[in-house]
């Protein structure tokens, strides 16, 4: 996935799994968090109104980061009640990461006031790039600062054809799912077409990035992943290579 819709999920139980996952990979989870698309399947499946999304997210998000520091914890919220709730092991962490995702302005606020990084939507690159801006300037408001190499965007791509019958169906979809143009959303032809778009994103502030190959079957995916790691990496490293980062005190 790209972030956990909060609203079709228990705080508590997601809470105990992030930590969970957290402890098994000796501090390695990286969560991202949104309220979903309002256009999505899951809302109607489940009798959701859309329209709470955001306010459920944000108790959910409260709870979650209380769970992971606090040893006992009560809440009396709109959506969720809490009366002595305590999650063990806590998290490997100390402060365990927390990305936001989103573009809305309630998003941006959100980001800005509590995240430790965003992760993009179905942004295209100018868009991306007008929410990092945001997020700088509301988080400089807030007394607050996200390290600049985290912010993030993903896309999936595919090396072949737009006529690949995988790409069309995952084309398709996603256009259903969030009434979006798919354009920007997928990367598909060589690895020139996979790393241009990888540049449009980094010239627009962003530097994390969640890419998903698509093909026919496990083969296919597997497939495309090696391309992905043998011909595109290199290329990448050597264009963007990683600096090295001061180490900072918590914020």
């Amino acid at each position: 996935m790209n972030v956990v819709s909060l609203a079709f999920r228990d705080p508590v139980l997601l809470a105990k799994q992030c930590a969970t996952i957290d402890v098994l990979s000796e501090g390695r989870l990286l969560p991202a968090f949104g309220i979903g698309s309002p256009l999505a399947p899951e809302w109607q499946a489940l009798g959701i109104d859309t329209r709470t999304r955001g306010r459920k997210t944000d108790e959910c998000l409260e709870i979650i980061r209380r769970l992971w520091r606090e040893e006992s914890v009560d809440f009396n919220g709109a959506f969720y009640k809490l009366k002595g709730v305590t999650i063990a092991p806590k998290p490997v962490q100390p402060e365990l990461p927390m990305w936001i995702g989103g573009s809305t302005d309630a998003a941006i606020r959100r980001t800005a006031r509590i995240g430790t990084g965003w992760q993009a939507g179905g942004d295209p690159p100018a868009e991306a790039g007008r929410v990092v801006a945001a997020i700088k300037a509301a988080a400089s408001e807030a007394g607050r600062s996200i390290d600049e190499d985290h912010y993030g965007a993903g896309f999936a791509f595919h090396f072949g054809s737009l006529n690949a019958p995988a790409v069309g169906r995952a084309i398709d979809a996603y256009a259903k799912r969030t009434g979006r143009d798919a354009t920007h959303a997928f990367a598909v032809g060589d690895v020139d077409t996979i790393l241009a778009r990888v540049a449009e994103y980094v010239d627009a502030g962003v530097s994390k990035f969640i890419l998903r190959p698509l093909g026919s079957d496990d083969d296919a995916i597997l497939a495309q992943t090696r391309l992905l790691i043998e011909q595109v990496l290199p290329r990448a490293v050597a264009r963007w290579p990683r600096r090295s980062k001061a180490i900072t005190t918590d914020r």
